[in-house]
């Protein structure tokens, strides 16, 4: 087991690129689409993996990895149990952060915003076209829920496997599209000697004002 000496000495300089507010792109939107693009290229693991974090009703946050699935021009969309504990804090309070970490890339980026779910034929059109063993996890699964073993969840999807051996799998009604609409992005690039670039923009109307914050 690491001590907390081995723990603290652990860090990384980093020096791969830079990052300047007068050669973003103005859009945020497109500027995230240009990272997300290099993070692909460079086959980075999961480049699609974001931590989303979500607040309760008495104000306890939680965090978790899920995956992004569209990029629309206002929005990030992704899927979840409605049902879920963060379908329920979502509920209870619409103010959303994602995180993307490409460690590879020496990049994040940081996304405040709200959520809102998006229409149910999209969320239809997006269960349809997901491979048949998802669809049937996202039928069997009270995600979230306690329950009793892994049997419990691994013969409802036996059952419902032979049930829809040769037919079409219902999308469930508690399952389902969200969006974050961001008001805030951060675009961090690692440097050296933790002078890290940190690009910020910040929707004000219409508009999204660029600048540099401290790292």
């Amino acid at each position: 087991m690491l001590n907390q000496q081995e723990i603290a000495q652990i860090r990384k300089d980093y020096s791969l690129k830079t990052l300047d507010e007068k050669e973003v792109n103005i859009n945020p939107f497109t500027q995230f689409n240009i990272w997300l693009e290099a993070a692909v290229q460079a086959q980075i693991l999961e480049p699609t993996a974001m931590n989303l974090a979500t607040i309760s009703k008495d104000n306890r946050p939680t965090s978790r990895i899920v995956l992004l699935k569209e990029v629309q021009t206002n929005g990030f969309v992704f899927f979840t149990n409605y049902q879920s504990k963060k379908g329920n804090q979502m509920f209870e309070n619409p103010y959303v952060a994602l995180n993307f970490f490409w460690a590879e890339l020496e990049r994040q980026v940081r996304i405040e915003g709200i959520i809102e779910k998006i229409p149910q034929f999209n969320s239809l059109e997006y269960f349809v076209s997901r491979p048949k063993a998802s669809q049937l996890g996202a039928a069997v699964s009270p995600q979230s829920e306690k329950v009793e073993n892994r049997a419990f969840l691994e013969q409802k999807f036996e059952i419902l496997q032979q049930e829809y051996a040769e037919k079409q799998i219902p999308k469930p009604t508690n399952w389902g599209g969200y969006k974050v609409i961001p008001t805030y992005f951060e675009f961090w690039q690692g440097r050296r000697s933790r002078l890290h670039d940190r690009i910020v923009y910040e929707k004000k109307y219409d508009n999204w004002n660029i600048s540099r914050i401290a790292p």
